[in-house]
């Protein structure tokens, strides 16, 4: 999976390349995120107000917004996304 990671002044935007095979498992694992139960050995999750995910002819989009007065650690994200890819790896 290759991923880029820009932050901008309303929080993060991430394109995520390369994951064939592995899309629906990515998906449903960024959706739990959604949903509040996000499973990352990160603190930047408290600092998310909304996660929007697109997924398109093989790669996702997602769009990170911080609550007021919180700024993401792209990082930090990075190594959420290391977890989040190696979770999805071992469970094919």
């Amino acid at each position: 999976m290759e991923k880029a990671i820009r932050l901008d002044a309303d929080g993060l935007k991430i394109e995520l390349t390369e994951i064939q095979g592995k899309e629906k498992q990515l998906l449903a694992a960024f959706q739990e995120c959604q949903k509040g139960r996000c499973a990352c050995p990160t603190n930047e999750y408290s600092k998310l107000a909304s996660l929007e995910i697109e997924q398109t002819d093989g790669k996702l989009n997602l769009r990170l917004s911080a609550k007021e007065g919180e700024v993401f650690d792209s990082a930090e994200i990075g190594k959420c996304l290391d977890y989040t890819e190696k979770k999805v790896t071992s469970t094919k």
